[in-house]
């Protein structure tokens, strides 16, 4: 089996992460990229020309001793949020610059439920917020891959748009109601020897909220994996850890921003378990991840539960 071949079939770039609810540094605690997006196999751009179809389902639990949601000051939230992510991309058969070059978009349905504490006549009342409905839509304008023997470079552009359900003074929202271009690079490695790697790294640049006039600070984010493919039955069994560094480098600004700068920073490691099924024109690729945070400084922290199946025609 042709491991080189198969994982630029199969790749795609799944970079969709708005999932988190509206809840620290950026606004609710959370921005549009989520950790756990881009770090596998089965998040590479495609090199081979044709369709794919990608769908995710993602489960986050967290909390956050303080922040602003929806324009309110909240402490001690709680958030749960799961996602439904659909999504397509078209690979090219004319190349540009010499890569592989795709584009599609991703759309994600949410449901977001939170619990905190909020001002209300002098004081300080418990409030319950649950929302569902669809999040912003993710266009991917540039999805580049050049692909020498066993490595890959890729260079992707993702653009976060706030097409989601959004209301100042609600806890939960779908949407965040502001823009987020993440330029992201990468390499990834996969030998004849069935391991693999791969690391990339970009910055999240936020627009401002009009509705809280709250400007979330840009956001430095890095993922790596590393994983081990185990022939079992007609496809591999891929084993392995992903990691990941978030880290906010500018702070958040404008007069909604009533807490301060903060600038946040998260990391975490944990689990990949992986199956690709190749096929003479068709492949598939599923995916579980789990991503405990830690060393987490004003953000909502929690754990990442990543579900992924990707199908290439």
């Amino acid at each position: 089996m042709d491991v080189k071949l198969l994982v630029g079939v199969v790749g795609t770039a799944l970079v969709s992460a708005h999932y988190l609810p509206d809840a620290q540094a950026e606004e609710g605690g959370a921005g549009h990229y989520v950790p756990g997006a881009l770090a596998t196999l089965i998040d590479l751009p495609p090199t081979q020309p044709g369709m794919v179809f990608e769908t995710a389902y993602l489960n986050y639990e967290g909390d956050v001793e303080q922040t602003l949601a929806g324009g309110l000051l909240a402490a001690n939230l709680d958030a749960k949020s799961e996602a439904l992510l659909l999504g397509g991309f078209y690979t090219f058969e004319q190349k540009v610059l010499g890569a592989w070059y795709s584009a599609g978009a991703l759309l994600p349905y949410v449901d977001v439920d939170i619990t905190a504490s909020v001002q209300a006549g002098g004081g300080m009342v418990r409030r319950h917020d649950q929302e569902s409905g669809f999040g912003d839509i993710t266009l991917l304008p540039l999805m580049m891959a050049w692909k020498q023997d066993e490595w890959q470079f890729n260079a992707i552009l993702p653009v976060y748009a706030p097409t989601g359900e959004y209301e100042e003074g609600r806890l939960a929202n779908p949407g965040k109601n502001y823009w987020t271009f993440d330029p992201t690079v990468g390499v990834a490695y996969s030998g004849q020897n069935l391991w693999n790697w791969a690391v990339h790294t970009g910055f999240a640049i936020n627009t401002e909220n009009k509705d809280t006039n709250y400007k979330s600070g840009t956001v430095w984010h890095v993922e790596g994996s590393v994983q081990k493919l185990i022939p079992m039955g007609s496809g591999l069994l891929g084993l392995g850890l992903n990691g990941f560094y978030y880290d906010q480098i500018t702070g958040d600004s404008g007069s909604g921003a009533r807490l301060g700068d903060f600038k946040g920073r998260t990391t975490g490691v944990g689990p990949v378990l992986t199956y690709l099924l190749p096929g003479a024109e068709e492949n598939m690729v599923f995916e579980l991840r789990w991503l405990p945070e830690s060393s987490v400084s004003k953000r909502l922290e929690g754990d990442y539960i990543w579900g992924k199946f990707v199908y290439q025609f």
